[in-house]
């Protein structure tokens, strides 16, 4: 087969042709251009949008002000009022006789000296408050209408009661229908002692013609309400009601429920945010103005950028990637341009890499022939959106993961003449994705382990073993002793084991405390099947539990921390010999609790299993995905931590534990995997 004919090198020539046609407009520039005139649109209405709320709110707040000051003003004036007519019962006190005066003596305040708003007003002594004794007056007001009759007792009795000053009212007339008219009493009282109430009738529509200015009935209409008239409605209007609702400000008169209505008669537009409108918008017009006369001279830039594209085609190329390193090279794989990132990346100066072709001398040398062919798809291909990584090597022997991206080199005629390659030193991204990967081991094995210091203290109950036998120990001991019926070479065997279950117990306790602060595990070699065998023989001697041992016979070999892992076995053994005593008390016929108790070695997958099975109840659906989880246990009066510490253990080992049910037992079935030791693998810490 002959070779294929070696293309031309690239001719500089091609990317300083002159653009056929027209220049074609710049779409982005016409959607910049669209864009900012919908923001002027968004923004104008937004402006009449907010002024529209502003005034809204500010007529609101502007009309809940007047009311609440309408409010202080009418209660002022009625207090002021009640300050006269406490005057006038002391200036009828100190008259002859106490008689009623027919006309004040007081300078009183607004209310006092409006005209017609006090009907009638007069000193009631305390003898006169019942029958004959009480003014025409009142009483053809409480004759007129049960409702009076109850309402202004209530009147005489609360002032006298609560020694303030009490209303009553509005008065209904004969028909029913309410009128206008409250009746006051301000009880007088001298060293304690009650001497009478001075009474005013008063007419409410007066009083408000002479509590209201002029300049506020300008702007708002005010009239009287009572919570009848309103349907019931005796609250305040609020902020968010609407414009047509009025304010209704309290009288606070107490034992009336009158309101003032008071309605704005026209709105008052704020001008500041309307002069602030009519500014944006002219600055809003200047502003469309001057992009209109931007796009006129981008067209006429247009025309002249038509005429330099050529020539600017490959640094448009180069500006287009996004990365640091760039290389433009040929369709034929001839370098054409490398910048000083490039250079600096691989330790080549430009001179030595512009106008090569394959092999390039920043190729690993025993990689040549791969990359060879992925240069060669990339010429033919570039490369896909995600880039392609691959690996130089620098002058001075490092390799230097890169990420490359290719973008076709086009002229402006549209014709493909090569490509632009942005290239990005990825290495210490890959140096920290390998040591993610490190450290997310580390964390998932320490994530077990925090568990385990979090509870560290909740392995006491494994020391009741070591602890009982040395209370046992002591006890016989001691009792020998005092019977003097022991041997001195007796007692040294006896001190001898309990020092042995003492080292052990703080063993237990030191190993367990290294552990939950994340120190090193102390790792063995640990012969598995012969190290289970002493687990089971150390367990205590049971009549309702039979332990039987089923694995093999063979050596097993693995790397473990010995106290740590026989916590692990004596936790699953009684747990075990705890729920096969409690299964066996369940059957009828009185059967015997088994345990079986297993080494296997499954070489295929280069790992050891231990596994301990019960014939008690068994462990549900439901609770073997919470079995392993701290603080959950399936037995009464127990903390729950025993199997979350074996999985931190195992997992610690990097191994697993499972929990199932066993065929042959019925009960249930856990099982720890553990990874074995290599043939002539030294011994490591983890």
């Amino acid at each position: 087969m002959q070779p294929l004919p070696r293309p031309p090198p690239l001719d500089f020539a091609l990317l300083q042709q002159t653009l056929p046609g027209h220049a074609p407009r710049s779409r982005r520039t016409l959607w910049w251009l669209l864009g900012l005139l919908a923001l002027l649109v968004a923004s104008v209405v937004a402006l009449v949008l907010y002024l529209n709320a502003f005034e809204h709110d500010e007529e609101e707040r502007r009309r809940v002000s007047d009311g609440q000051w309408l409010e202080q003003s009418v209660r002022f004036h009625f207090v002021r009022l009640e300050e006269d007519l406490r005057v006038l019962a002391r200036q009828a006190l100190q008259s002859d006789g106490g008689a009623m005066r027919a006309a004040p003596t007081v300078q009183g305040g607004l209310l006092w000296n409006q005209p017609g708003a006090v009907l009638w007003h007069g000193w009631q002594p305390r003898a006169d408050l019942q029958g004959e004794g009480l003014p025409d007056l009142l009483r053809q007001a409480r004759a007129a209408n049960p409702w009076n009759d109850e309402a202004l007792a209530s009147m005489l009795a609360i002032a006298v009661g609560l020694r303030r000053s009490s209303y009553a009212g509005p008065l209904r007339d004969a028909e029913g229908a309410r009128t206008d008219v409250v009746w006051l009493a301000v009880p007088y009282f001298e060293r304690g002692e009650f001497l009478g109430n001075y009474l005013a009738a008063l007419s409410m529509q007066r009083c408000l013609d002479g509590l209201v200015p002029a300049w506020f009935h300008q702007t708002h209409r005010v009239s009287l309400a009572s919570d009848v008239a309103l349907g019931g409605r005796a609250s305040l209007a609020t902020s968010g009601q609407s414009d047509t609702v009025p304010y209704l400000a309290a009288m606070n008169l107490p034992g009336t429920d009158m309101f003032i209505k008071v309605a704005p008669l026209r709105a008052q537009p704020a001008m500041v945010p309307r002069i602030f409108l009519l500014v944006a918008l002219l600055f809003l017009t200047g502003m469309l103005v001057s992009l209109l006369a931007l796009r006129r001279d981008i067209g006429k830039r247009q025309r002249v950028q038509a005429l330099l594209e050529a020539q600017m085609v490959l640094r448009t190329a180069m500006e287009n990637s996004v990365t640091i390193g760039m290389r433009a090279w040929a369709s034929n794989g001839q370098i054409l341009y490398v910048n000083e990132a490039f250079c600096r990346m691989v330790g080549y100066r430009a001179e030595e890499l512009v106008g090569r072709s394959a092999p390039m001398p920043y190729w690993p040398a025993n990689r040549a022939d791969e990359i060879n062919v992925v240069h060669h798809d990339v010429i033919a291909r570039g490369t896909r959106t995600e880039g392609l990584e691959l690996q130089f090597e620098h002058r001075d022997g490092h390799m230097v993961d890169v990420l490359i991206h290719e973008a076709p080199l086009v002229t402006a005629g549209g014709e493909h003449v090569g490509w632009m390659s942005s290239v990005l030193d990825v290495s210490e991204k890959k140096q920290a994705e390998r040591l993610a990967v490190q450290q997310q081991e580390r964390l998932e094995a320490s994530g077990r382990l925090v568990a385990v210091g979090e509870a560290a203290s909740t392995l006491a109950h494994e020391l009741n073993q070591p602890l009982g036998a040395l209370s046992s120990f002591a006890h016989g001991l001691l009792n020998r002793l005092r019977d003097r019926s022991v041997a001195s070479d007796e007692v040294e065997r006896v001190v001898l084991r309990m020092a042995r279950l003492s080292d052990k117990a703080g063993g237990i306790i030191q190993r367990v405390n290294a552990f939950a602060r994340r120190r090193e595990l102390v790792l063995a070699p640990v012969e598995l099947t012969h190290f289970v065998q002493r687990c089971i023989a150390a367990q205590p001697r049971s009549s309702a539990a039979s332990v039987h041992w089923a694995g093999t016979a063979n050596q097993v070999w693995i790397q473990a921390d010995e106290l740590l892992l026989e916590h692990v076995v004596n936790n699953l053994l009684g747990n075990a010999i705890a729920w096969a005593q409690r299964g066996a008390a369940r059957l009828s016929d009185g059967g015997a609790a088994r345990v079986r108790v297993a080494v296997q070695l499954h070489a295929r997958e280069q790992a050891a299993t231990l596994t301990v099975a019960d014939n008690g109840p068994g462990v549900s659906e439901d609770a073997r995905e919470q079995i392993f989880n701290a603080f959950f246990s399936t037995q009464e009066g127990r903390m729950g931590m025993g199997l979350a510490i074996c999985r931190s253990i195992v997992e610690a080992h990097h191994g697993r534990i499972e929990v199932g049910s066993d065929a042959a037992l019925g009960g249930a079935l856990f099982t720890v995997w553990l990874p074995v030791q290599v043939t002539g693998e030294t011994p490591r810490s983890t």
